[in-house]
């Protein structure tokens, strides 16, 4: 059985009050998505949060003392991932190497998304990056993930594992197996749609990010049975993932509202993994 458990708090209160209980040094994965310094009150249908635009250095420093007290929570195979933009990723990752070891940087992540083009004179920004880091470089949790092979490739090989032919210690040429290809090893650029707006999914809360991308960080960094921390929880789109895929969670929002919409959320997810259950 599950346990994913909502925080209304401050975060950096939160995460020290986390410190001194028994997930101290257990957590497989911490996942951060802060606001982007957009300088807007971000509204949706059914919530909304101030994102204010505060000075660059002064949101390093914010961003890092969380990630400070979040490193301290994760287990020796734990890693840590922060949700940023263009605007701010490179400022923020030269803060995280500073405060954890630039040896702990394991990828960047692109999540690559189409929304509707807007009028402007550059191209168009259709992407989020995330930062991943490690608390034991070559020693973290890892779960391969695959994804479909190109067409070229299915067309020369089908769906069989390839082979390299080894003559006089040299590679020279490919052949096919009959075992069954899982795919190709996942990269590190993702294409994955923005959430539509009819998705079962959608709660109606500002800059909610799709289940099918917090899936494959979970997916990937975490076991069943293990414990993950959102400390910017928003609509709980990392719990409704861990829920469903039975890893324990605890979501931080200091915003009433996102506790409301996430405890919503939570309740109907559970209604209907039952209904699947009974189905």
């Amino acid at each position: 059985m599950t346990d994913v458990s909502i925080v209304e708090s401050e975060n950096l209160d939160a995460l020290g009050a986390l410190l001194s209980t028994a997930y101290s040094g257990t957590i497989s994965l911490v996942y951060m998505d802060p606001p982007f310094r957009t300088g807007k009150t971000q509204e949706g249908k059914s919530g909304s949060f101030d994102d204010p635009m505060i000075d660059i250095g002064q949101f390093v420093r914010d961003v890092c003392r969380r990630i400070e007290l979040a490193w301290q929570l994760l287990s020796p195979f734990g890693c840590l991932v922060v949700h940023l933009d263009s605007k701010t990723s490179h400022y923020v990752k030269v803060g995280i190497d500073a405060t954890v070891g630039a040896d702990k940087f394991a990828s960047e992540i692109i999540w690559r998304y189409r929304r509707w083009p807007s009028k402007t004179n550059n191209f168009q920004r259709v992407h989020d990056v995330l930062l991943r880091y490690v608390k034991t470089p070559g020693g973290s949790i890892w779960n391969q993930l695959y994804e479909a092979p190109s067409a070229s490739t299915l067309e020369t090989w089908g769906d069989r594992k390839q082979r390299a032919v080894i003559e006089d210690g040299k590679r020279k040429r490919s052949s096919s197996t009959d075992e069954a290809s899982p795919g190709v090893p996942m990269g590190d650029v993702w294409e994955i749609g923005i959430i539509a707006p009819s998705a079962n999914e959608r709660t109606g809360y500002p800059t909610q990010k799709p289940e099918a991308l917090l899936e494959r960080l979970v997916l990937a960094t975490t076991h069943p049975g293990g414990f993950v921390v959102d400390p910017y929880m928003g609509s709980g789109t990392l719990l409704a993932v861990c829920k469903r895929l039975g890893r324990n969670a605890i979501g931080i929002d200091r915003n009433p509202e996102a506790v409301a919409v996430t405890r919503e959320r939570l309740r109907k997810g559970e209604q209907l993994m039952i209904g699947m259950e009974r189905g």
